[in-house]
């Protein structure tokens, strides 16, 4: 295969990464990971040196910053750990497709329709000791809170991303000879 070719599917995979970055379920730095590797693999590591590892670098600190933004979001609300674990059943069953159906997005949006769900019932179950209303706002609190911090941490992890692609394209765009 050309090495020019090889070049701008490796490209195209590191621009799906980073749309895979923010979209929550998606796994954006691992295809971005994985173009880096392909790229390294078919030109025998030359020409990647430093800016790999700032790369790689920048990767784990995406991959990080959403759990930490997440986490983050969760404390602030003041959440217990029943609307977490609410939270996580609930992703597992919208990206399942085991919530009712939903006529567009599939189960991209299942995720974000069950971390709310699953967030809020969790919530909501465990704050018993409070009269209904404050139970209620107590749930929704915390399930907007872990929306935003969530979307906060994706925003901020396609960020990186995108910067992990333009580091690889900056170091590797003189030694293909496109230019």
């Amino acid at each position: 295969m050309n090495i020019t070719i090889l070049y701008w599917i490796v490209i195209a995979l590191m621009f799906i990464g980073v749309i895979g970055a923010i979209i929550p379920g998606l796994p954006g730095s691992s295809i971005i990971l994985a173009a880096i590797l392909i790229w390294s693999i078919a030109t025998g590591f030359n020409g990647v040196g430093w800016p790999l590892i700032v790369i790689f670098i920048v990767l784990i600190l995406s991959a990080l910053v959403e759990y930490l933004a997440l986490y983050w979001g969760v404390q602030k609300a003041g959440a217990s750990k029943w609307s977490t674990y609410g939270a996580i059943a609930g992703m597992a069953l919208g990206f399942l497709g085991l919530l009712p159906a939903l006529p567009l997005g599939g189960p991209l949006i299942g995720i974000l329709f069950g971390a709310i769900l699953g967030a809020f019932l969790g919530e909501y179950l465990y704050r018993s000791n409070l009269k209904l209303d404050e139970r209620i706002r107590q749930a929704c609190n915390v399930s907007l809170s872990i929306v935003v911090s969530s979307l906060i941490g994706n925003i901020i992890e396609a960020f990186l991303a995108a910067l992990a692609v333009i580091i690889f394209i900056v170091s590797t765009w003189p030694p293909v000879g496109i230019i």
